[in-house]
């Protein structure tokens, strides 16, 4: 008797451990979230290369008691009053060893210009009232402290920008910068929208 005592006992202990042990943090995940938050542009590589315009990039978190999101946009350094993207990522693990960056469009996207200032406006939005962008999503390896590469599934991004009959965008972030080349290309696959050249080159400013 005494035996199957100390057994539920230990039992009733080993179940009561499991359940006030607190969840483990995934850190190479919030290492990822970090490093893609802030303001960047692209004015050193536009200086140099003329080829290239001088973009300014803004990624925010917003609805932090619900996961790793981030509101960004993008536009003209000179016009960023009227950005030609605006867009919610969603940071999760997709394997042990990838990441995945997952793509939404907002309704009305006016309303959110400039908002990455003040991200708390986001919470009058749940992710319920955003549309995913099937196929779009960003697969990420870490390489290294701070460092991380990757880039969409091939002919996976559906898009009709310009002729263009899908979209594929390749993406390096480290703790100074993110590389970002999105192309466009027509149903033969040829190049119809994007950089020729090679990534954007995004400083981190702050």
């Amino acid at each position: 008797m005494k035996k199957i005592f100390l057994l539920l006992l230990i039992v009733a202990i080993a179940a009561c451990k499991q359940k006030t042990e607190t969840p483990k943090t995934d850190k190479e995940l919030d290492e990822l979230f970090a490093l893609m938050q802030g303001s960047f542009n692209s004015e050193a590589q536009a200086k140099a290369d003329s080829t290239y315009y001088n973009i300014s990039l803004h990624m925010y978190p917003i609805w932090e008691d619900k996961g790793n999101y981030l509101y960004v946009e993008q536009a003209l350094n000179s016009m960023q009053n009227k950005p030609y993207r605006q867009r919610i990522y969603e940071v999760t693990r997709d394997t042990d060893s990838t990441f995945k960056s997952a793509i939404y469009t907002l309704k009305t996207d006016s309303l959110w210009i400039g908002k990455w200032k003040t991200p708390k406006v986001f919470d009058s939005i749940t992710p319920q009232d955003i549309a995913l962008k099937q196929g779009c999503e960003v697969i990420l390896k870490r390489l290294g402290n701070k460092h991380f590469k990757g880039s969409t599934i091939f002919k996976s991004c559906e898009s009709s920008l310009r002729g263009a009959s899908f979209a594929t965008s390749k993406v390096e972030i480290t703790s100074e910068r993110v590389l970002s080349w999105d192309r466009g290309f027509d149903s033969l696959g040829n190049h119809v929208w994007g950089a020729t050249k090679g990534a954007y080159v995004f400083d981190k400013l702050k």
